[in-house]
């Protein structure tokens, strides 16, 4: 079969590989479409040390079944291979397992024409639902469990706060459709891209460049930083109103220093989400059927092959696409 491995910072290499051979407990999917997430770009990059060189990278996917339990059904999967008697698996917090693996980076990824995996992470797939939209159940996931944790940290609806969502990458825009979907009415989105911009407002939201105009101090019941960097964290703790909440999705990088100060005299909860559990991918894959986040044109599909090109066009910004799906 043909695959993408990543061979070291900024080196992709499509390669003929041999088939992995089935462990009892697991099924080989035909992968049909898989998307490229922003942590692969960070491994691209060589910044992380989890994934080594030689690898198979890609985690977010969906296919159909050609070997095992349940073989010819179409599928998306939780790329989190969790062990299911720790006590974080036991509160159905899966994410959290202490026994965890993950596709893509401690075992072959979905940047293949096909992977094998554990049946207990495969989720079916309506017919309704087509491979490429099944391809966002793991960002939208990402997305639908950093909203849910910040509701419960507020004292009202969500959809009363006015909201500012910081990065229009794939997970900002996820989040921020999500959020509409569940009655926001005063939601901003900032990003320094303008072919980012230019494709969040098609899809008819609000955005605007932070460097041109910074958002209100003390503006904001919520904010999502899917950014996660230095400037983003200030910019964030800055717009939050006092007694308000910041979801802190993004993981670019550890620099600078939180304003704790700040955040203490603000009494701002301050919220980390890692992933989702099994039950936010198959509310996901719900929402993603039913259509309620609008067309998803913002997604651009290449062919594995262009997977390097792609990768390059991605990190030089040069794609209005929030989210670009590979197909084998």
């Amino acid at each position: 079969m043909q695959a993408l491995y990543y061979m070291g910072p900024e080196r992709l290499e499509l390669r003929e590989t041999e088939e992995l051979p089935l462990a009892e407990g697991e099924s080989r999917v035909r992968i049909q479409a898989t998307g490229i997430c922003g942590s692969d770009l960070h491994a691209y990059h060589g910044h992380d040390p989890r994934r080594k060189p030689g690898l198979i990278l890609g985690h977010e996917a969906a296919g159909v079944v050609v070997e095992g339990a349940l073989a010819g059904k179409r599928v998306t999967m939780n790329p989190l291979i969790v062990c299911g008697h720790c006590e974080y698996c036991l509160e159905g917090r899966q994410n959290l397992c202490s026994n965890r693996t993950m596709i893509g980076m401690t075992r072959p990824g979905s940047f293949a024409e096909t992977l094998t995996i554990p049946d207990h992470c495969l989720i079916e797939l309506p017919e309704s639902l087509t491979s490429v939209a099944a391809a966002l159940t793991e960002p939208a996931a990402t997305a639908l469990h950093g909203i849910n944790r910040l509701e419960r940290a507020l004292l009202r609806p969500l959809s009363e706060a006015r909201v500012l969502v910081i990065g229009a990458g794939a997970i900002g825009l996820l989040v921020s459709l999500i959020l509409r979907y569940k009655g926001v009415r005063h939601l901003r989105l900032a990003d320094t891209n303008p072919l980012r911009r230019r494709t969040a407002e098609q899809a008819g939201l609000v955005t605007f460049d932070p460097r041109d105009e910074a958002p209100d101090a003390n503006a904001f019941e919520a904010v999502f930083d899917c950014v996660g960097s230095a400037p983003t964290r200030d910019m964030a703790t800055s717009a939050v109103r006092p007694g308000g909440a910041i979801m802190h999705l993004g993981l670019q990088d550890n620099k600078g220093s939180l304003d704790v100060r700040t955040i203490t005299l603000k009494e701002v909860t301050f919220l980390g989400a890692y992933t989702y559990s099994s039950s936010d991918l198959r509310a996901t894959v719900a929402l993603l059927d039913s259509q309620a986040l609008g067309p998803l044109d913002w997604v651009e599909v290449r062919r594995l092959d262009q997977g390097a090109e792609a990768f390059a066009d991605l990190v030089a910004g040069n794609t209005p696409a929030a989210k670009v799906i590979l197909q084998p």
